[in-house]
């Protein structure tokens, strides 16, 4: 695998899916009693078979992706939720055996993205599985209070603790599970209304800084074939609207089929995009959206009304098969 966008090349080379399966290991939410009309998508009764041993919510997101072509399949893990055991507890209720994952994606730094990374790790136990990330990651995260104090985040596993996995740095858009799904690399911030997170502190060369942008936020995109694209964003602190100008410019499709994943647009700084996200996404015309952890009600609320035939009410244990 390797680091594949240059400056006289900046198309991707991305292998078409034949199908694609994801399921919900960790978000925000659980809901054992809803329906859903969408045909692609299993609610979590799938895996209610005991009622004392069920897939249970917390503050983070991860997903389990298996992606497939005519002669093989992939399966990958991106973003590992924030306690230390969830995804591992999650997987075991589920019945779904982490060791069969290649490649570890995390979207970016914070602690709801890499919390049970280590855990994860020892799970698969595979020597040199490979864990992509960014630079940025390794560096001290926070939140600056009020009084200008600094809400320190838990800090990003060392090399030495996720031996024998192996950290795989780039900023560049890169290529996994043999060419049918690419990581970004960091995205460029062109729009006029995704403005960031002002409050988001990163420490470096002995103080902290602030980090609106948050340039290690990646997302995922693979090429459905027949569909079009599928877009999954850990948190999109680069901004949803950016994340899909930059994955329809880099692998030069723009027809987007799904769109899953949080799209930060909760807190007073962040709600003040929703309308032209909304509009945006609406343009898009996605078949399929699924917000996710981050999005917040109002976000949820806005985009139920907008794509009503498109939206699923994201919950641990869904199973969607694209």
């Amino acid at each position: 695998m390797e680091s594949i966008l240059e400056a006289s090349n900046p198309c991707v080379k991305l292998k078409k899916a034949e199908r694609v399966e994801i399921i919900s290991l960790i978000d925000n939410s659980v809901d054992f009693l809803s329906s859903t009309k969408r045909k692609e998508v299993e609610g979590v009764k799938k895996w209610a078979k005991r009622c004392d041993n069920l897939p249970f919510a917390e503050h983070g997101f991860s997903i389990l992706i298996r992606i497939f072509s005519t002669r093989e399949s992939h399966c990958i893990l991106f973003d590992t939720g924030s306690s230390p055991k969830g995804v591992v507890t999650n997987a075991k209720r589920m019945g779904i055996d982490l060791t069969e994952i290649e490649c570890v994606v995390l979207s970016h730094g914070h602690y709801d993205h890499f919390g049970g990374l280590k855990a994860i790790v020892k799970a698969i136990n595979k020597e040199h599985l490979p864990i992509i990330v960014h630079g940025d990651m390794f560096k001290p995260r926070g939140v600056a209070n009020p009084d200008g104090t600094i809400r320190k985040h838990p800090t990003f596993p060392t090399e030495e603790e996720v031996e024998p996995a192996e950290y795989i740095k780039t900023k560049q858009p890169y290529l996994i599970a043999d060419g049918m799904a690419l990581v970004t690399g960091e995205i460029p911030r062109e729009t006029d209304f995704e403005k960031g997170y002002f409050r988001h502190r990163i420490f470096y060369n002995n103080a902290w800084h602030p980090d609106p942008w948050l340039w290690d936020d990646r997302a995922l995109a693979i090429d459905l074939k027949r569909k079009g694209l599928v877009i999954l964003s850990g948190c999109a602190h680069a901004g949803i609207i950016n994340t899909i100008l930059y994955a329809q410019k880099i692998i030069g499709i723009n027809k987007i089929y799904a769109i899953l994943g949080g799209l930060h647009l909760a807190g007073k700084e962040n709600e003040q995009r929703i309308i032209q996200t909304v509009k945006m996404l609406k343009s898009m015309n996605p078949a399929l959206i699924v917000p996710s952890h981050c999005t917040g009600w109002q976000a949820i609320s806005a985009l139920l009304k907008a794509l009503p035939g498109a939206f699923v009410w994201n919950s641990v244990g869904n199973f969607y098969r694209l």
